[in-house]
């Protein structure tokens, strides 16, 4: 009869020391700690676009005005494992002039990590435009970086020209966020 009390008692000061717990558990009641610690862990292994190759196409070009196409970019990491999370950033110009490729609305991107020689994937998908036409881009080079760095890769656009809704400077086009590719 005696063992029951001390095991409940027992139980009961389990419990009341883990209530007092100053933050050394992994739980996610930690206040934020972990958030803070996970972002700057995050920006210290973002991969680095000059340790990643990247591919471009082969394409499902648009043929005529008013398709659409898909440009795949495949990203390899050359360097050691690192995270890409986000919308790549993606620039169509002509020569001088150029715009930006909006993110796609619907996606919600993952945080990919990526081992050394892993491999990642987004899409561009884009409206032909008409050359001459005063909405269309006549876009040339595609410049392609990742989140949060300014540093680019350019790359020769060669699928005509891109439709603008409104205007050469509001593309008819969507960048996917990275997705896993390979095995």
């Amino acid at each position: 009869m005696r063992a029951l009390p001390i095991a409940v008692v027992a139980a009961a000061a389990a419990l009341t020391l883990t209530a007092c717990d100053s933050g050394g558990s992994s739980s996610d009641s930690d206040g934020g700690k972990k958030a803070s610690t996970a972002s700057s862990a995050a920006a210290s292994t973002a991969c680095k676009i000059d340790q990643i190759g990247i591919q471009v196409g082969p394409a499902n070009a648009a043929p005529a005005a008013g398709d659409t196409g898909n440009v795949p970019v495949t990203l390899t990491n050359k360097g050691a494992e690192c995270t890409l999370q986000g919308f790549p950033t993606v620039k169509v110009q002509d020569g001088g002039a150029g715009t930006d490729v909006p993110e796609e609305k619907s996606a919600t991107p993952p945080k990919l990590t990526l081992a050394a020689s892993g491999t990642a994937s987004f899409t561009i998908t884009y409206v032909r435009g008409t050359a001459g036409d005063g909405k269309s881009l006549a876009a040339t080079t595609l410049k392609i970086g990742l989140p949060g760095a300014a540093t680019t890769q350019s790359f020769k656009w060669s699928y005509g020209p891109l439709a603008g809704k409104t205007g050469p400077n509001d593309p008819n086009a969507s960048v996917s966020s990275f997705q896993p590719a390979g095995d």
